[in-house]
């Protein structure tokens, strides 16, 4: 992605991980990954309030955790959709080039 790009880009992760959860995960990744950092923002939803009111609740799991549909959402500035990925298979992600074309079409 061109530095252009980047700077007219925000990525916001969503998940229904409470913080430390979330800490943790990042720890491991960067851990695990040597050194890999993730240099987006992670918002916690740990009673699935923002899963819910878009509809990707895809079922309640052990204690009550909510479990979103993986999606991924290209969102224009004046905050309209453009393009979006929804799956039922967790293991299936959108592919970075997928995701790329989407915002060189904005």
């Amino acid at each position: 992605m061109a530095t252009v790009e980047k700077e007219n880009t925000a990525i916001i992760a969503v998940s229904s991980d409470d913080p430390d959860d979330l800490q943790a995960m990042v720890d491991h990744i960067a851990t695990e990954r040597e050194g890999l950092v993730i240099d987006y923002s992670l918002l916690s939803d740990p009673d699935g309030s923002v899963i819910k009111r878009y509809g990707l609740l895809s079922q309640v799991g052990p204690g009550g955790r909510p479990m979103p549909h993986p999606t991924t959402y290209v969102i224009d500035k004046s905050g309209r959709i453009q393009w979006h990925m929804t799956e039922i298979d967790y293991r299936v992600r959108p592919e970075n080039e997928d995701i790329l074309a989407a915002l060189i079409g904005l």
